[in-house]
């Protein structure tokens, strides 16, 4: 991954990339994605309801309630390890009971099989034509205001939120990608998305990138010192991470990049490996108990911009409003530092004294 984009914060905590939450507690450590569906109280035309290929079923037209801080405003998808379940046995959430899917895959990183998890998510929630807004959320982050304030920020937007950049250093392009996917529409940031329908609808209904991606988008091997030379002929292999190109490379081949803002809503902080197993890589630092005070959350509130340094853009934050915060989410956090952030208040009144109980 290489460096992109800077946000205004501490001094020495450089912002990079984005990954994203579990809501309302944290997310069993075994969750590998989970999509965070919103609804609101809206009639569907023809025009804005999902339109129905492949072997999908929907419904065209949708009249209800939305989904807010009580569990008829949200729903909860969650992919995780197959035959893994949610019940009293494995978590202390009831909001998570039974909401792993059933068709889940072994996913790897940096492999196909992490868009195709997110693919298989998407179709998922897709079925219930209520869903409007889409949040692809990891077992590692937080929320950093409540529900209603995430809930109505995401529904005042029309627009998808995509972390998607050009880079002129980028290497991961395959030419035997071309002419399907060109150079000129290849793009770069965030797996951790959040989509309107419609946008959910172009990935899941994709026949022609994701099967390219597959081919031809496939992460180097890691070195690996017990394979000795052999180790030199692996790193010449061409090296790519499938998630942090796919969603971005789609919608810009389909000529949507005008209904996205273009960052993430979500934030980071990315170190620079120094180990020479790694290769110089770059990881998400994570945040421990000391680290996860409130003047700490709160300079991330405070970010009202984002640098990219690949394109010299500077994104300010707005929302149909002159300016908001830029980030609702944050990662990666450790469970004591998730733990504080429940005990203290930082991110709402919750009695953290029901995580601590021993299951039924």
């Amino acid at each position: 991954m290489t460096k992109k984009a800077h946000a205004s914060i501490k001094p020495g905590l450089s912002m990079r990339h984005v990954l994203c939450l579990g809501w309302k507690l944290v997310i069993l450590l075994s969750v590998a994605l989970c999509v965070f569906t919103f609804l609101r109280i809206q009639q569907y035309s023809h025009s804005t309801a999902a339109r129905p290929r492949k072997s999908r079923s929907l419904i065209y037209e949708f009249n209800g309630n939305p989904k807010n801080v009580d569990r008829a405003n949200f729903s909860i998808y969650i992919h995780s390890e197959p035959r893994f379940v949610f019940d009293e046995s494995t978590t202390r959430s009831a909001v998570f009971f039974d909401r792993q899917l059933r068709n889940s895959i072994k996913v790897a990183w940096g492999e196909a099989s992490m868009i195709q998890a997110e693919r298989i998510l998407f179709e998922e929630a897709l079925q219930d034509p209520a869903n409007q807004r889409f949040v692809l959320l990891s077992d590692s982050c937080v929320p950093l205001y409540n529900f209603s304030y995430i809930y109505n920020y995401l529904m005042d937007s029309p627009r998808s939120f995509v972390d998607s950049f050009l880079d002129k250093k980028d290497v991961r392009y395959n030419p035997q990608m071309s002419p399907a996917i060109s150079k000129q529409k290849w793009r770069k940031g965030s797996q951790w998305v959040t989509l309107v329908r419609r946008h959910v609808e172009e990935v899941v209904d994709d026949e022609i990138v994701f099967p390219i991606f597959r081919k031809f988008c496939k992460r180097r091997p890691p070195v690996d010192a017990s394979k000795g030379r052999k180790n030199l002929k692996l790193q010449k292999q061409h090296n790519c991470i499938p998630d942090e190109h796919y969603v971005q490379t789609l919608l810009s081949m389909k000529d949507l990049e005008t209904e996205l803002e273009r960052r993430t809503i979500t934030y980071t902080v990315w170190n620079q490996s120094t180990t020479n197993m790694d290769n110089g890589g770059w990881h998400p630092f994570t945040f421990s108990y000391a680290d996860a005070g409130s003047e700490q959350m709160k300079r991330i509130k405070d970010i009202n911009h984002v640098y990219y340094e690949t394109e010299y853009r500077t994104e300010w934050c707005s929302n149909n409003f002159p300016s908001v915060p830029c980030f609702l989410f944050a990662r990666k956090f450790s469970q004591g530092a998730a733990m504080r952030l429940l005990s203290q208040g930082v991110v709402g009144n919750f009695d953290v004294s029901t995580l601590l109980e021993a299951p039924p």
